[in-house]
């Protein structure tokens, strides 16, 4: 399990089958940038950037930067609603029917 905000990055992005470049253009960051993350331990992103990065690759900041943190239930549910915070109202309340739809059936 990666640990470090340079291995966690790899590792995602990788999963994804992106490049630097992918990344790069989906987080609005320079390639280079991106590539120092990755390979320079030393290296700290700005709050705003590492936003980014944790917004394209469907993560939690906290996640990114936190070496004991694991990718679990509460950050997925974090990384949901986010989406869905940034939503239309109508998409918004077409998931909610959705939802409401799923729980009558049980």
């Amino acid at each position: 399990m990666p640990t470090t905000l340079s291995e966690k990055l790899r590792e995602l992005r990788k999963k994804r089958d992106w490049s630097l470049d992918d990344l790069a253009r989906e987080a609005g960051a320079s390639k280079s940038y991106l590539w120092e993350l990755e390979n320079r331990a030393e290296r700290k992103p700005s709050a705003e950037k590492l936003a980014d990065i944790a917004r394209v690759l469907d993560v939690t900041t906290e996640y990114l930067l936190d070496e004991n943190a694991t990718f679990d239930d509460a950050q997925l549910k974090e990384v949901f609603f986010r989406k869905f915070n940034r939503l239309e109202h109508d998409d918004k309340n077409r998931i909610m029917d959705m939802i409401d739809t799923w729980a009558k059936k049980k």
